[in-house]
């Protein structure tokens, strides 16, 4: 969560990147460039007027938001949601102030749209390019425990700033459950109130649906034994750590301390397993020519992407966007955006909507369409996933051996989507995947966009043929003497496992 600054450094300052002031100076012209207004061989006075009071409010709006102290080399779709809140205000102040004092004389009326598109895609593309051809050093990822407290009172609101300061590598508060129902919707330390304690399995129920798995959960203070024996029976049945705030401080009075030792339950996550699978020097400049594609499609897609935004709205009403945590390239959780297509699992009592009556007929439409997937070209855009590779799981659907698939980034689609997609067991889009990833080339990729398309009008369709040449090549690649294979080197040891896993149902 984000901490307020101190007040006697919360000055705005003057921090604004020379690249993003050449964007802003650039990006007006650009715009009238683009719309082939007249007043560029008519009204030079005017366009001097418009792009200067354009440097100026975007200039002001950049300070404003502050969009300079993001990092590049760690961009994510927040910051970029962040570029996109400064642009939408600086556009709009342009027009409204130039209106008010000359009407927007000679300049076309689409133009401000225009130029709000250059203006993102511009800071956008310096902070990506950064991104991507910066320094990249390799980082090890772990994974926090998630834990959901139990308890509105001053007791959990400290805990929860303790345990930021002391051990914020380890443990993550998720959600407050308090039986006070005014608490019910409120925020402490950022973290929302969802409800009494009775509702702990529903909860839980529906953060695992966004991929984020609640580990353990966690008593503040005194609590009405019945409530306790209905929270241990909910632990016990889902299989989660039932604790203590004292007894988790206690546990990590040392940062060092291992946790499993002192508090009963399961211990915290590992990180994901290292692999030594080297991939070829074609995802190297895959992921750069990637970039470029996934820019162009984010403009010629904007259109579908805004019509199905608007259909979502109407069918399954706020938010628009549905988000999970998935695990990407090397194990790194990152969060996975889709246009939401699914009614929520409670209705406005409390009680769950049937599964059948989640998915309306403008939902299929969205999913068949494919329009649904559309948010994740920001994913591309700030390097989480590609365009083409393995479709990003769950944690608990990655097969078994998870360090082969997690050598590459996750892609929008994939070799598996295209043979079958959801016509194929879990094994057979295992085969797929490790198979796409030893073979992956410029023509493979050309031959699943297209073959991308086919599926989005016809349908999926089962290849036998594709799953037979992923399955006997994984058999052959168990062979100590099969060698060639250029596009990822897996040791001997690993390609044993690997095979002996996928063929084990055969």
């Amino acid at each position: 969560m984000r901490l307020h600054s101190p007040t006697s450094r919360t000055k705005l300052g003057f921090r604004v990147s020379a690249g993003d002031m050449v964007v802003a100076a650039l990006s007006p012209y650009a715009a009238l460039y683009l719309r082939q207004a007249a007043i560029l061989s008519d009204n030079y006075t005017m366009v001097v007027v418009y792009c200067a009071a354009s440097l100026v409010f975007s200039l002001l709006f950049f300070l404003v938001f502050r969009i300079d102290n993001a990092i590049p080399r760690y961009l994510s779709v927040s910051d970029g949601l962040t570029i996109g809140k400064s642009v939408a205000c600086s556009e709009f102040t342009t027009a409204v102030f130039l209106f008010s004092i000359m009407r927007l004389d000679g300049v076309p009326r689409s133009v401000p749209a225009i130029h709000a598109l250059v203006l993102g895609a511009g800071l956008l593309a310096a902070r990506l390019c950064v991104r991507i051809f910066g320094d990249r050093r390799q980082v090890s990822y772990g994974e926090r425990e998630n834990l959901i407290l139990i308890g509105l009172n001053d007791l959990s609101a400290i805990f929860v700033k303790l345990f930021e300061a002391l051990t914020p590598d380890r443990y993550r508060v998720i959600a407050f459950l308090d039986p006070d129902p005014s608490a019910v919707g409120r925020s402490v330390n950022g973290i929302r109130v969802f409800g009494p304690p009775a509702d702990l399995s529903d909860l839980i129920d529906e953060f695992a649906v966004h991929g984020v798995r609640a580990d353990r959960v966690v008593i503040a203070g005194e609590i009405d034994p019945s409530i306790l024996g209905q929270l241990r029976r909910t632990c016990d049945r889902l299989k989660i750590g039932l604790t203590s705030v004292q007894d988790l401080l206690s546990s990590s009075a040392s940062r060092w301390a291992p946790a499993a030792e002192a508090i009963d339950g399961p211990a915290p996550r590992q990180e994901h397993q290292s692999t030594d699978v080297s991939a070829s020097p074609y995802f190297w400049w895959k992921s750069k020519l990637e970039f470029l594609v996934a820019l162009g499609l984010t403009f010629l897609t904007s259109p579908f992407l805004l019509v199905a935004s608007f259909l979502a709205l109407i069918d399954v009403g706020p938010p628009i966007f549905f988000w999970q945590h998935r695990p990407g390239l090397r194990g790194r959780t990152f969060q996975l955006y889709k246009i939401r297509t699914l009614r929520s699992l409670f209705d406005q009592n409390g009680g769950k909507v049937p599964e059948g009556e989640r998915l309306s007929p403008i939902g299929k439409f969205l999913r068949r369409t494919r329009f649904d997937e559309l948010p994740q070209l920001l994913n591309v855009l700030v390097g989480d996933m590609s365009l083409i590779g393995p479709r990003p799981l769950l944690p608990e659907d990655q097969p078994g051996n998870e360090a082969e698939r997690l050598a590459v980034r996750p892609g929008i689609t994939g070799w598996a989507q295209v043979n079958g997609g959801v016509l194929l067991s879990a094994q057979e889009k295992a085969q797929l995947d490790l198979w796409y990833i030893r073979h992956a080339s410029l023509s493979l990729d050309l031959r699943i966009a297209a073959k991308t398309l086919g599926c989005i009008f016809f349908g999926d369709r089962r290849s036998v043929e594709a799953i037979v040449l992923a399955r006997d090549s994984i058999r052959d690649w168990r062979s100590p003497r099969s060698h060639g294979l250029d596009s990822v080197r897996i040791p001997e040891g690993q390609s044993q496992s690997v095979g002996s896993l996928l063929l084990s149902g055969d």
